[in-house]
């Protein structure tokens, strides 16, 4: 018999021990994250009276992977394009909770004595909540539905972005020992670059793949397609110097924007919930009792910082944002920890040989402290904002919103609005230019060399890179030409037709560029040819009317999987919905928990509309009735779209996860299978046995009857019962033992 890996049995120890810790916390109404670090304490290194693990690497590996996950599926549910949709308020919001709570961290380092490096290091741990924490508190505390989680998680998302910046910064200056600001510029730029070109080419590759295979795609093949593009865009990310957190999200959120989303994410939840639960656990075994003593001071200092900080300067951050002030307050409580992020730059200066081995233990009890105190935290702001906070009633955030948009449209007008729209096209074009053009001279040029020779090969390698550019350069040049701001500009005359005819040579000159670019690097002829051959090209590629109908059909297969999830949701839609944005009313997702009390009865049986909310339309696989009436009937794993504030839909939540019961069959009893004689006096004795009431009456089913050669004939609705027939019944065995009373009394 073969030895079992070492692997298998910490997975073994750490798993029931997360079980049953669990099991404890779920009793005590406390946050599974903070069973799972219990258990990895109890099962660490550290706690010498219990069983420990012996291969900590491979659990560090499987905790990498909860990351992925817990990633990927925050990205499933908060998209970049919630993001933009929000305009710049999560903007200002991130950038001022970060920019404060950096400051607040290297001001604590200061006080305690540390070295600068020290300080800055603890000071960008200190500047990030934890987005999977929050996410787990959210979903535990079942706060998901309500307005300002929705605000938080958009807030958070940027954060894991600019996080990313971060620990290029302290990289930058832990290496130069300074701060180099063309250094951070850059590694912005780069950082956008490769944003943009993930999201425009995962937008119009991934949507269109699922869509076009849909028919072949089940629950298992959906699951391996989904986490196979995941861990490719984990690999991409990782291989292009970002973190693997990054590139699961970045896979989440395009996914976020095709309709097999909420499939997507029904389907990988048991998965993500193991190993995030492994990656959690893995946090509880850094925990160290000596070094909590050693260190009580700073730790304490830290705790009270990011508690204090986070409520004061968390809720100014979502007040600037023009968040209600109710909104601001548990919004900035909630995020009052830090978590994986922290965890990640800890050990950055160590690898980097730069921080002092002190920083890790700390952060590891801060953020189990800041953690056991998210749930309270936001009780307290709730406890806070109902006590001492009246909300005002006019509406002072919808105010300000209407107020800030008046103020945009006064100031637009048609040529700003054509110069962003340039802007904004000639941005993305030219990122994926520079995309074809890096990865076909890296990939295609070679082989082609290898094939045909060099400058064989250099020029049908530049032939195909040329074909590939004309469908991303012809809308630099023609696009938003004929756009209603562009007419207007011509028709004005002046000064600002000379703007547009400006815009419009600027941009051949950039097309001209690239296609200059790829024949200088190719050919061993002049420049001064390279440019006439790249003006006579960008001339053929601007008038050709083949490359416009490939533009345009790729252009129309972007645009169609962006919005093909909101259309599938909204078609036959109920028109009010776009009249709930900037109200106090919003609508909310909720899926009717499988055992739901409510599955199989009507709208008007279950009285929802006392509940506080309407009902807005029920989602059963992929079909939709919107406005349903009184006499729709539920059933298990529907989604249920609500209308309501956040009180009401609150409390329709939680009636709807504790109206929940086991279904082990009729009466909560399985079904069973007897055989009965019928005995003398049986008052069913002469009865005929659809008169008998066995079905209707007992709740039970007549099999058959058995003769007395022990063969089995089936029932006949006209069999006459007699004293001695031997019948097989089939029912609960309550409903079978009160029958069984009758038959063989």
């Amino acid at each position: 018999m073969s030895e079992l890996p070492q692997l298998i049995s910490d997975l073994a120890l750490i798993l029931i021990v997360a079980g049953l810790t669990t099991i404890v916390f779920k009793r005590l109404r406390q946050p599974l994250v903070l069973g799972y670090i219990l258990a990895g304490f109890l099962a660490g290194p550290h706690m010498p009276y219990t069983p420990s693990i012996e291969e900590s690497e491979s659990i560090e590996v499987w905790s990498q992977i909860g990351v992925i996950f817990l990633m990927f599926s925050l990205g499933l549910e908060f998209s970049f394009k919630k993001i933009l949709k929000g305009g710049a308020s999560p903007i200002i919001a991130a950038c001022f909770i970060m920019t404060s709570m950096w400051g607040i961290g290297c001001g604590v380092g200061y006080l305690m004595g540390w070295t600068t490096i020290n300080c800055m290091f603890i000071g960008g741990m200190l500047a990030m909540s934890s987005t999977t924490i929050i996410y787990k508190a959210f979903e535990d505390m079942g706060l998901m539905a309500r307005r300002f989680a929705g605000k938080v998680m958009s807030v958070l998302i940027l954060e894991d972005i600019l996080g990313i910046v971060v620990m290029v910064l302290l990289s930058a200056v832990a290496v130069s020992n300074k701060l180099q600001g063309m250094e951070l510029i850059l590694s912005l730029l780069k950082l956008g670059f490769f944003l943009l070109l993930w999201f425009v080419v995962g937008m119009w590759a991934v949507p269109t793949f699922l869509h076009r295979n849909r028919s072949f795609i089940n629950k298992e093949t959906l699951v391996i397609v989904s986490i196979g593009l995941c861990f490719l865009m984990v690999v991409v990310a990782d291989s292009v110097g970002y973190s693997t957190a990054l590139g699961a999200f970045i896979m989440g959120s395009i996914l976020a924007e095709t309709v097999e989303a909420e499939r997507i994410d029904s389907a990988i939840s048991s998965i993500k919930d193991l190993f995030g639960a492994i990656f959690f656990v893995s946090v509880g075994m850094m925990v160290s009792p000596s070094d909590l003593v050693i260190h009580w001071l700073p730790i304490v200092v830290l705790v009270g910082a990011i508690l204090l900080g986070q409520a004061i300067f968390g809720t100014m951050g979502y007040l600037l944002s023009g968040s209600s002030r109710r909104d601001a307050m548990m919004s900035g409580f909630s995020m009052a920890q830090i978590g994986e992020f922290a965890f990640i730059i800890a050990a950055l200066g160590e690898s980097l040989g730069v921080t002092d081995g002190m920083l890790m233990p700390i952060v590891v009890a801060v953020s189990i402290i800041t953690t056991f105190l998210t749930p309270y935290m936001i009780k307290l702001a709730n406890f806070v904002c109902g006590k001492w906070m009246v909300e005002s009633s006019d509406g002072s955030a919808l105010k300000q919103g209407e107020n800030r948009r008046r103020r945009v449209a006064q100031i637009s007008n048609p040529l700003s609005t054509f110069l962003r729209r340039l802007f904004l096209q000639t941005l993305i074009y030219g990122v994926l230019s520079v995309a074809v053009i890096s990865l076909l001279f890296v990939s295609l040029l070679l082989m082609c060399r290898k094939l045909f020779g060099h400058w064989v090969g250099n020029a049908v390698c530049g032939v195909l890179v040329i074909l590939l550019l004309s469908m991303l350069l012809r809308p630099i040049v023609m696009k938003a030409n004929n756009s209603r701001e562009a007419k207007y500009l011509r028709k004005r005359g002046g000064m600002y037709a000379a703007i547009y005819h400006l815009t419009v040579f600027l941009r051949f000159l950039l097309a001209v560029g690239f296609i200059y670019y790829v024949i200088d690097f190719l050919s061993p002829y002049p420049w001064y040819l390279h440019v006439l051959v790249a003006f006579g090209l960008t001339l053929l590629i601007v008038r050709s009317q083949l490359v416009k109908r490939w533009s345009m059909q790729m252009e129309r297969t972007f645009m169609e999987n962006l919005t093909r999830r909101e259309e599938a949701r909204l078609q036959n839609g109920p028109a009010y919905a776009r009249e709930l944005k900037g109200r106090d009313l919003h609508i909310a997702r909720l899926t009717l928990p499988e055992g739901s009390m409510w599955g199989g009865k009507t709208l008007s049986q279950l009285r929802l509309g006392r509940s506080g909310v309407h009902v807005a339309a029920i989602v059963r696989d992929h079909h939709r009735l919107n406005v349903p009436g009184g006499g729709a009937m539920l059933f298990p794993h529907d989604i249920i779209e609500v209308v309501g504030d956040d009180e009401s839909i609150e409390n329709f939540s939680q009636r709807l996860r504790s109206e929940v019961t086991q279904q082990q069959g009729e009466d909560g009893n399985p079904m069973e299978l007897q055989r009965i004689v019928v005995g003398e006096g049986t008052s069913l004795e002469g009865i005929l046995l659809k008169d008998s009431g066995i079905r209707d009456r007992y709740g039970c089913m007549v099999v058959g009857f058995e003769d007395r050669k022990g063969n089995m004939r089936v029932s006949n609705a006209d069999h006459k019962i007699t004293q001695g027939d031997i019948i097989w019944l089939a029912g609960s065995s309550d409903k079978l033992s009160e029958l069984k009373k009758i038959l063989i009394k």
